[in-house]
């Protein structure tokens, strides 16, 4: 996969599409972060684009992760240069040719750093900056084109580029001087005539390639050691339409820069300006349309967000544009069907949405959000669905039925009874008696403890659990339940009943009137019992046990305390101690 993306930025590269051979690289990056060529693709790519600071981070990137490796030094130097740092290119360059003392591209790169470096500081339009300053007046046109020495250069697109960058930035006359017919332009522009050095060697009957190429083609035995070719900023031709759509490319770019760092400082009518500006001039690229998107969502414009998602899904469609593309506009769209849902139906598409998403592309964020609408949608059910009214008929008709002892059909009505409304204690209550009925015993005990949390002081909730853990057999258990009723109502005789069949239990373990098989299976359980399992690893509490088998004094007066006494009557109760 990553071959395939690298394989695809050069193809961009080679094309002279850099934004897209950059968006290549990147994917191939993703898929292979450790790998120096990408990087060092990536920063040719970016340096072509005149995106020097993020050319010089993937050229760092790549030194440090082939220090041994000069290209990554000419990477560096690049674009260090780019950013008038000549001092730092010049020790990248150096650096470089340390470790290939015949790159050629090396040697050419250090001495255009060299000669800017040695350059006077700029102080206004004076030395390098102020000959630059006459590539800006539009007699430079005219007087190209009426030297016959210069005319043919303005059919050649390498020069062209070359001469739009001295006049979008002068500082740069410096790395174009090598090319003789840079030098012809300028002596033409002084009025003088200018000797080059060269002149006599026999290689200059051709115009040589510009600095670019001198700087990035390797030597034969740098290219054998590379396992790849990897693209080079050469000069593309480039017909008038293809350079007017390739600065219009660069134009909207920056467009989108300006739009990303205005949507930072959460100026979004100026991100809205900048991104509509950048589609004006490129509609070729979608993101464009899936970040101002994202800046109608912060204003709360969401249908102008899902309109844009929608353009950006069909434009990106025909432009067969890479897949997370499509899904994050896709993401984008189901987020602003989101905020406008009203009802649970609503969150419907937007479901759908984030599903069509996740099949362009499996994206933590994108599930999380899809988790976040089906939770949303089933609570917006649950409360459409609310109706104390209805709820309350479904409770009666439920109490008939569980007059007539028709269990399974009482609990179908009492269910759709807290359907209607899930806070009524007294159906799960209910619910719990029909339950333990049937025999259901943890669904029973699951109802009468919902029932309990809903309303501590419903006194039928605690006979209802106090039941089920008497037929369960957990006669220590059931007591506490029936003991904390009573908090509530002292003289509740369902309450006081209860406790007086739990003590009667108790008592016949006690006495030793239970069956054996019966004694361990109540030990058994109570073993499960995290509160007893607690006071049999207690260390105070088991010297305490030895002391009721081997020091009854001792053991009387552990009993003066009133957190042991507790703790033993809890294992009395339990059945794992049993007092005769």
């Amino acid at each position: 996969m990553a071959d395939e993306a690298k394989a695809k930025g050069n193809a961009a590269f080679s094309a002279g599409r850099y934004e897209e051979a950059a968006r290549h690289f990147s994917d191939a990056i993703a898929l292979a972060p450790g790998n120096h060529v990408l990087y060092s693709n990536r920063s040719a790519a970016l340096a072509s684009l005149h995106r020097y600071s993020d050319a010089l981070a993937d050229a760092q990137k790549t030194v440090e992760l082939k220090p041994d490796w000069a290209k990554g030094y000419s990477r560096l130097g690049a674009a260090h240069l780019g950013l008038g740092d000549a001092a730092s290119a010049v020790a990248a360059y150096e650096k470089g040719l340390a470790l290939d003392p015949t790159n050629e591209g090396l040697k050419a790169g250090l001495e255009d750093a060299k000669k800017a470096a040695a350059a006077p500081p700029r102080r206004g339009p004076s030395g390098p900056d102020a000959i630059g300053q006459m590539f800006q007046g539009p007699e430079l046109w005219t007087k190209i084109a009426a030297d016959p020495t210069t005319r043919a250069y303005l059919d050649q697109p390498d020069f062209m580029q070359m001469l739009r960058e001295v006049q979008r930035n002068p500082s740069s006359l410096n790395m174009y001087l090598s090319d003789p017919r840079m030098m012809q332009v300028l002596s033409l522009m002084l009025n003088i005539k200018i000797q080059r050095p060269e002149a006599s060697e026999p290689s200059q009957s051709t115009p040589p390639p510009p600095p670019q190429q001198q700087q990035q083609t390797p030597p034969p035995e740098t290219k054998a050691r590379e396992v790849e070719p990897e693209p080079e900023p050469e000069p593309m031709d480039l017909t008038d339409e293809e350079k007017e759509r390739k600065e219009r490319k660069a134009a909207a770019q920056k467009e989108k820069e300006a739009g990303n760092a205005a949507y930072k400082k959460k100026d979004f009518e100026t991100a809205i300006q900048h991104y509509t500006k950048a589609l004006e001039l490129d509609d070729e690229d979608i993101s464009y349309l899936t970040n101002r998107a994202a800046v109608y969502i912060e204003m709360g414009k969401y249908d102008e967000c899902i309109k844009d998602c929608d353009k950006a899904v069909e434009r990106g469609r025909e432009l067969r544009a890479d897949f997370k593309m499509i899904s994050r506009a896709l993401t984008r769209k189901g987020t602003a069907l989101v905020k406008l849902a009203k009802s649970s139906k609503d969150f419907d598409i937007a479901i759908e949405t984030f599903q069509k998403a996740l099949t362009e592309h499996r994206n933590p964020d994108t599930l999380k959000k899809l988790n976040e609408a089906e939770k949303a949608k089933k609570e917006l059910e649950q409360q459409e669905y609310y109706d104390p009214k209805l709820a309350d008929e479904e409770r009666e008709k439920g109490n008939e039925f569980f007059k007539q002892q028709k269990y399974p059909e009482a609990i179908k009505h009492y269910t759709e009874a807290l359907r209607r409304n899930p806070k009524d204690p007294r159906v799960y209550s209910n619910r719990a008696a029909c339950y333990t009925k049937l025999g259901a015993m943890p669904e029973g005990l699951k109802d009468a403890e919902k029932c309990l949390e809903l309303d501590p002081t419903f006194t039928k909730g605690y006979t209802r659990k106090g039941a089920i853990q008497f037929f369960m057999k957990e006669y220590d258990k059931a007591m506490e339940t029936y003991q904390a009723g009573l908090k509530h109502d002292p003289n509740n005789q369902e309450l006081l009943d209860g406790v007086r069949r739990c003590i009667e239990q108790i008592n016949k373990a006690n006495r030793g009137e239970i069956s054996q098989d019966e004694l361990q299976e109540r030990q058994n359980k109570a073993m499960q019992d995290p509160e007893i399992q607690n006071i049999l690893t207690d260390p105070i509490m088991r010297q305490v046990l030895i002391d009721f088998q081997e020091n009854p004094r001792a053991a009387q007066e552990h009993l003066k305390n009133p957190g042991v006494m507790q703790k033993i009557q809890k294992l009395i109760s339990a059945g794992i101690v049993q007092m005769r």
